[in-house]
C-alpha cells in the first residue's frame, strides 16, 4: 500500500535518513595486555684477558655452550714463556747460592767449636745464609708470579653459560681488561619486553605474568617483573621491562620470541560497538542523536581502549545518550534522523 501524503511541515519518511542507534551503556573492562619480547639470560659476564698479547688461537663461536674452566681463547705466550724461564734460572741460581753459603755456615759453626775460627767470621757466615734463603724465597715468589702471568695467557670464562657475542680474530692484538667476549650464564631466564611509557600508567592488575613460545604456543611459563628500567630509551621510546621466569621450558631458548599476557585492572567505561566510531575534525567522534528533536550532532570522544568489536571511552559520551551506530556515512550536523528498529525494520 503507498504512502499517504506527508503533513504540512513534515519531512516525508522517503527523505529522511534512516539510522540505527544504541543507548550508551557503562560495564567492566578489563582488557588484557599482549606484549612481544624475546628470552634473556638474568646474568651476563663479560669476559676479558688478563694479559696484553697477540691472539694466537680462537676456540668458540658466538652459540656455543662453554663449561666454567673451558679455554676459549689462547694468546701467543712467547714472552709469558721466555719470563717464566727466566724466573726458573734464577730460581735455581738462589737455590745454589743457598746450598753454598749454608754449608759454609757449618764449617764456621765446626770451627768456631773447636776454636779454629773467629767469631766474625761465624757471624759473616750466618748472615750470607740468611740472605741466600731471602734470596730464594723471593726467587719463588718470582717464580709463582711468572706461571701465573703465564696462565692468563689462556682465557677462561669462569663460569658456565653461551657465548653470545665475540670481538676477537687470530692475530689480534688485545690489551689487559678489554672485552672480548660476552657469555650468557646458565641458571634463571628473564624475558624482556620492551612496552611503552604510558602502559606503566596503568600496570596490570596481575601478580604474575603468562609467557608463551610465539611458535609454539602450548609451550607457557609464569614469571612476575623483575625490573623496570627507569629511563625511556631514546631511539624507540619504550621502557624496558624484565619479567624473571619461575622455570624456563627447555623450548624457550636464549633469544626465543614470547608473547607475555596480563590483565588491567577492572573498571567501569562506557563501552559502544566499533561501527559508532567516526572521524571530525581529524579525531575520535561519534553521532549523537537527541532523541527531543530527532537531530544528530557529531561528537569528539577519547578511546580508553580499543577492544575485539567495541572500544571503551574515557569521555565524550555520558551513560544513556543516543548514539548512532548504523549509517553515520549519511550524516550531516543538526539532520533529522530516523531511527529504524532492527527488529522489525520499522521506523521511529
Amino acid at each position: 500500500m503507498p504512502p499517504g501524503p506527508a503533513r504540512a511541515g513534515e519531512v516525508p519518511l522517503a527523505a529522511q535518513t534512516l539510522v540505527r542507534t544504541e543507548a550508551a551503556r557503562t560495564a567492566v573492562v578489563a582488557a588484557d595486555i599482549v606484549i612481544t619480547g624475546d628470552i634473556q639470560a638474568q646474568a651476563q659476564t663479560n669476559v676479558s684477558f688478563r694479559t696484553n698479547g697477540k691472539v694466537a688461537a680462537r676456540l668458540v663461536e658466538v652459540g656455543d655452550h662453554v663449561a666454567a674452566d673451558q679455554v676459549l681463547a689462547r694468546l701467543d705466550p712467547q714472552e709469558q714463556r721466555a719470563n717464566l724461564d727466566n724466573a726458573r734460572a734464577a730460581l735455581t741460581s738462589a737455590e745454589a747460592l743457598l746450598t753454598q753459603a749454608r754449608l759454609g755456615f757449618r764449617r764456621q759453626e765446626a770451627l768456631l767449636a773447636s776454636g779454629y775460627t773467629t767469631r766474625p767470621a761465624y757471624d759473616n757466615a750466618e748472615q750470607q745464609l740468611r740472605t741466600t734463603q731471602a734470596a730464594v724465597e723471593s726467587a719463588k715468589a718470582a717464580l709463582g708470579t711468572a706461571q701465573e702471568q703465564f696462565s692468563y695467557t689462556e682465557l677462561r670464562a669462569g663460569v658456565a653459560g653461551i657465548v653470545l657475542s665475540r670481538s676477537l680474530e687470530t692475530g689480534q692484538v688485545v690489551q689487559a681488561g678489554q672485552s672480548v667476549l660476552v657469555i650468557a650464564q646458565d641458571g634463571p631466564r628473564d624475558a624482556v619486553f620492551n612496552v611503552y611509557e604510558a602502559l606503566l600508567a596503568t600496570p596490570p592488575d596481575s601478580k604474575t605474568v603468562a609467557v608463551t613460545l610465539q611458535s609454539d604456543p602450548a609451550v607457557v611459563a609464569t614469571g612476575t617483573v623483575r625490573e623496570i628500567s627507569p629511563s625511556v630509551d631514546p631511539a624507540s621510546g619504550t621502557v624496558r621491562v624484565k619479567v624473571g621466569l619461575e622455570s624456563t621450558p627447555p623450548a624457550m631458548g636464549l633469544g626465543a620470541v614470547v608473547i607475555g599476557h596480563g590483565k588491567f585492572r577492572p573498571r567501569e567505561a562506557v563501552v559502544l560497538p566499533w561501527s559508532a566510531l567516526y572521524r571530525w575534525k581529524r579525531e575520535p567522534a561519534v553521532w549523537v542523536r537527541d532523541p527531543k528533536t530527532g537531530t544528530v550532532a557529531p561528537r569528539t570522544i577519547v578511546v580508553d581502549r580499543y577492544g575485539s568489536d567495541r572500544i571503551a571511552l574515557e569521555s565524550g559520551v555520558a551513560p544513556g545518550e543516543e548514539v548512532v551506530t548504523a549509517g553515520i556515512q549519511f550524516l550531516r550536523p543538526g539532520q533529522t534522523v530516523t531511527v529504524a528498529n532492527g527488529d522489525t525494520g520499522a521506523a521511529r
